[in-house]
This record gives C-alpha cells, sequence and structure tokens, in this order.
C-alpha cells in the first residue's frame, strides 16, 4: 500500500464508509464538558441533526479504520476483489482526527467502521484501541459507534461495548440464500450468535445499573443493524418481515436499510441498476408504522402488491387504508388512538392533539385540519360533527385523487 498522508487516506475511507447508513446517535446517555472535564458532548445541536439529502446523517465523522479486507462478498465496493484505491488509519490517526474535527466544531461524535485485516480479532482490537484511547486517554465525552465483527472475539466485542454509545452488527441482505449466494464467507447464524450475546450484555448492564451505583454503563444506545435492499431478490413483504423478527429477538434500537450500489468491476450475480431510492425510503415509513402506530408485519405486508413490493407512488398506510376501506371512515370524536393512528395523513402528534382536544368540545372538519399538515388526505377517512364523507370513501378513483401529483423541478427557479 502507498504511502498516503491524513487528507488522502480520509477521502478515500470517508468515501468508503458512505454505503453504511446506520449512523444514527438517539438514544445514548446525556454527557458534555461544560463542567471544565473532558472533551466534547453527546448532546446539543449538530448531533443527529443534520442529514444529507438522500437521509443520512452528517453529524458525525464517519469513516473506516480501513478499506482493505480479507472477505470477497459480491456486493461490497472494498471487497478483497474489488479494483479500488486502499488506505488505513492507524488507531492513533482516528483519535486525532477526531478530536480536531471535533475542536473546529465540525462533528459531535465517531461512527467507526472497518474490513476486515489478518483476522477478525485483529481488526477488532484496533476499533476498540479507538474508543479506549478516546475515552480513558483524553477524557472524550461525545458520541461513538462502533461497527463490530460478528466473529471476533467475545471479550474485544463486550470491550466495545464499554466503550462506545452504541454498537452494531450488520445482517447484511434480509435472506439467508441471499447471505450465502452474495457473501459465502459470512454466516447467519454467526451474525445472530453475535446480535443475541450483545443484547444478553446490554440487558445484564441494565439490570447491574439498577442494583449497583458504580456499575459500568454497556452501549447505553443499544444495537442496531442494516439491511442492503435490491441486492438479492428479497421482496418488500420479506424485508418487513424479516425486520419484525429482528426488533423481537434482539431488542434492536433501529433496523436501517441501505439501497443497494452499483459497483464497478461488479460480480455477474448482481443486478445491473440500483433499486429507486423511494422503495428504501417506503421502507423506512413501513417500519414507522411497526415501531410507533400499531401495525403488525402481517398488516404491513398486506399494503404491497402482489408481487410482495410496496407501491412507490402512495406511502404504506394508504396503500393500507385503500386495501382495507371496510375499516373506515373512523369518527375522530369516538375512536379509539389504535383507530386514529390508522387514520391516512395523521401522524402521531396528530393524533394526540386530537385526543386532547376532543375532550374540550366536539371537532369539526376545519379543526382536525389545524391539527394535521393536509386535510385533502385525511377527509375520505374520517367522520366529524359536521363532516361525513359518504361514498367518498368508496370512490374507485380515491388511489388516483390521494397519489402525490408528480412536479417537473427546475433547477434555476429559486433564483428568479
Amino acid at each position: 500500500m502507498a504511502q498516503l498522508d491524513t487528507q488522502a487516506k480520509l477521502a478515500i475511507l470517508a468515501d468508503a464508509a458512505k454505503y453504511d447508513a446506520s449512523c444514527a446517535s438517539s438514544g445514548t446517555s446525556n454527557r458534555d464538558s461544560r463542567g471544565g472535564k473532558g472533551v466534547g458532548s453527546s448532546e446539543g445541536m449538530g448531533i443527529c441533526h443534520a442529514y444529507a439529502p438522500d437521509g443520512r446523517c452528517i453529524s458525525l465523522l464517519k469513516i473506516l479504520l480501513t478499506n482493505s479486507c480479507i472477505f470477497d462478498c459480491h456486493y461490497c465496493i472494498n471487497r478483497k476483489s474489488s479494483n479500488v484505491r486502499r488506505a488505513r488509519f492507524t488507531a492513533e490517526e482516528v483519535v486525532k482526527l477526531t478530536l480536531a474535527f471535533y475542536k473546529r466544531n465540525y462533528i459531535e461524535g465517531l461512527f467507526l467502521s472497518s474490513g476486515i485485516i489478518r483476522s477478525s480479532n485483529y481488526t477488532m482490537e484496533q476499533l476498540v484501541e479507538v474508543a479506549r484511547s478516546l475515552r480513558e486517554d483524553h477524557d472524550f465525552r461525545g458520541y461513538i459507534h462502533l461497527k463490530t465483527i460478528p466473529d471476533a472475539d467475545p471479550e474485544l466485542v463486550r470491550q466495545a461495548g464499554l466503550h462506545a454509545d452504541r454498537v452494531s452488527i450488520n445482517v447484511e441482505l434480509p435472506t439467508a440464500e441471499g447471505l450465502t449466494r452474495l457473501a459465502p464467507e459470512k454466516s447467519e447464524r454467526q451474525i445472530e450468535g453475535a446480535m443475541g450475546s450483545m443484547k444478553g450484555a446490554i440487558v445484564d448492564a441494565k439490570d447491574a445499573s439498577k442494583r449497583f451505583r458504580s456499575a459500568p454503563r454497556f452501549a447505553p444506545a443499544g444495537q442496531s443493524t442494516q439491511m442492503i435492499v435490491g441486492a438479492d431478490s428479497a421482496n418488500d413483504r420479506d424485508i418487513v418481515n424479516r425486520a419484525s423478527q429482528l426488533y423481537g429477538r434482539f431488542d434492536l434500537r433501529r433496523v436501517y436499510y441501505s439501497a443497494f450500489s452499483p459497483i464497478p468491476d461488479a460480480s455477474a450475480v448482481l443486478p445491473l441498476k440500483r433499486p429507486p431510492l423511494m422503495r428504501e425510503h417506503r421502507l423506512y415509513q413501513s417500519d414507522w408504522l411497526m415501531r410507533f402506530y400499531g401495525f403488525t408485519p402481517t398488516e404491513v405486508g398486506a399494503a404491497a402488491e402482489d408481487n410482495g413490493m410496496l407501491p412507490l407512488d402512495i406511502d404504506p398506510k394508504l396503500a393500507w387504508a385503500l386495501k382495507f376501506r371496510e375499516q373506515f371512515p373512523v369518527d375522530v370524536n369516538r375512536a379509539s388512538k389504535e383507530q386514529l393512528l390508522r387514520i391516512p395523513g395523521l401522524g402521531t402528534k396528530a393524533v394526540s392533539r386530537i385526543l386532547s382536544s376532543r375532550r374540550l368540545r366536539k371537532l369539526r372538519l376545519d379543526d382536525v385540519g389545524r391539527l394535521t399538515v393536509s386535510i385533502a388526505k385525511v377527509r375520505p377517512f374520517i367522520v366529524t360533527a359536521d363532516w361525513r364523507p359518504t361514498l367518498l370513501t368508496d370512490r374507485a378513483d380515491l388511489h388516483t385523487m390521494l397519489r402525490p401529483k408528480t412536479e417537473q423541478l427546475e433547477l434555476f427557479s429559486a433564483a428568479a
């Protein structure tokens, strides 16, 4: 590997890290250095509040330790057989970069992953050393997210949890068949075993903290994972079911979805083009329905079309409502919270406001309009004191009426 300066390494390894979407920092414990002790903060403006246009968080220093790898996963641009420029940071260089970026107010934390070099244990040792040095040598109190390696020694993974706010282990692909086909050196059993061990360690640490004041914190922001969407034949229904299983079995904070991106010199087993980014967005909306709106995986799957794919032109909640019109209209003055959460166009905040407001008086249509973003989407599915949709809910062209209008954006319209 040619000798590169820090700036050249950063350009290569920051770009290589862009394919990992799971860098949010919610859920960690609050720490800061306002008392004159330590460096950094895990709260305040900048952390997990700045996003790129495609929705990815940009508030963390997000890099790989190295993009060299001994594995040859077909979908990965950093695979062993890939013809890309390689670079590698030392643990000390990552520590210095993190501190320098923080002191310039560029970041509020670190997201660190890596290709596998030499062995899984050696790579995991380097990742842990970065977090250890930041915490112990520099009293860094900002956010740290470490990607752990499933087949690394459990003690190394445990040390990662002692220094990091969040740890994550990527399941990579939605199905075992896809993983075997596209990443034969990885094992679903091994990945899930590591996730199960991490879950147990987090639960034990929480229990210890309740009983002992001096108990060390352990991954207070929990663990997350990521699935690549569109690299294999899994449809949206498969992905939703898999995500639900992961939440239930491993108490994950988040499952992230990353649309597959075609890579140079790609293997013949990969698709030739990436899936639409809207598919990734619909999966995140489905994830929200299960986590915050009380939908089951089966109900979300029922919103999909016959091929198992969620419609791209409307959101999953509206797709479900159009398929199950017998559930509507819903009387906003009498319905339960669970029924209100299923109305297209009503979010959790709007439902809370409706529940509070109707204690004071009967709600009219214009009242609901003031409590939500768009009354047009809501009208066909609700009954108020002065409104009943009559035949509107059953109209054959309701899908077309509620589908967002397609607009051609103008590049220089803002300049006028």
